[in-house]
């Protein structure tokens, strides 16, 4: 890809890794026009790629890779354009915490480094540019690449990795990421954390009325202590419940008091006069009457 202005003076080595500070060797350190032009590559470069692979919208651009930890490694051929170079292609990466599957489908999770994005232009395909820059971020990060996760890699992509690194057969994932056979067994026990299975929910609540009608009525038979507390209902017949709960309780003599304030029913009148005739006929019968 070619620029208006010398990609030779702006990337000086050969392939650069650049990061959230967009700085490009010494030479870019503190200068705000030459991090505008490496912003101006890493957006063109991006936008390029998002167009061969197809995609709504980029997912390389310069305020990402200022707002996230990913590596991009920028390959140029500086003899090309008379001499200004072109950047050949990119390639992008970053460590992600994954939830992945292993081949008895026991769910790992793993924070390995990723392959996120990878680009060389179109017409400089096919001359050992991509083999070339994959080699470098390998020998860079003293990594294997079955040891790596690929995020959405397109079937030319498979195809490379196939190619240059033997990688055939992948472990099927539930998201967008591919591993290979060989990531799970060679990667120590700190690098991978069996997830714990998940706890079975608890008993669900009931939470109709008739249940909790069921509920409030199997507490009211608890002797006291046990019965919870309850509040004054305005139906008759909980009105009636709630006046025989309170008289066992040892506390009864200011509730019966707060009971006589209230409005009596014609129910709590007869249940006055049943229990005035109970009361008299004990007396009568202690004190020796027929």
């Amino acid at each position: 890809m070619e620029f208006p202005f010398d990609i030779n003076q702006l990337f000086s080595e050969r392939v650069t890794i650049l990061d959230h500070t967009l700085v490009a060797g010494r030479k870019s350190a503190g200068r705000p026009d030459l991090q505008a032009l490496i912003t101006t590559v890493i957006d063109e470069i991006g936008r390029a790629s998002a167009k061969a692979q197809q995609l709504t919208a980029p997912i390389t651009s310069a305020s990402k890779l200022q707002s996230q930890r990913h590596q991009v490694y920028l390959l140029k051929d500086g003899e090309r354009n008379g001499g200004h170079g072109v950047v050949v292609g990119f390639l992008k990466v970053g460590c992600k915490k994954l939830f992945l599957l292993d081949r008895q489908g026991v769910h790992i999770e793993a924070e390995p480094l990723c392959v996120l994005d990878f680009y060389i232009a179109e017409n400089v395909q096919r001359h050992g540019y991509g083999l070339e820059l994959f080699d470098f971020m390998l020998q860079h990060k003293n990594l294997e690449p079955v040891l790596m996760a690929y995020d959405r890699p397109s079937i030319k992509f498979l195809s490379f990795l196939a190619k240059h690194y033997c990688l055939t057969q992948s472990v099927p994932q539930v998201n967008n990421f591919v591993v290979f056979e060989g990531f799970f067994p060679n990667r120590t026990a700190a690098q991978l954390r069996k997830v714990p299975l998940k706890k079975q929910d608890g008993e669900i609540k009931p939470y109709s009325l008739m249940e909790r009608e069921v509920i409030r009525q199997e507490q009211r038979a608890l002797p006291w202590p046990f019965a919870p507390p309850h509040t004054p209902q305005r139906s008759v017949s909980s009105q009636c419940s709630h006046s025989l709960s309170v008289g066992s309780s040892p506390s009864g003599a200011p509730l019966r008091a707060l009971r006589d304030n209230r409005d009596k029913s014609p129910q709590s009148t007869l249940a006055e006069r049943c229990r005035a005739r109970r009361t008299s006929s004990l007396n009568r019968a202690q004190q020796g009457f027929p």
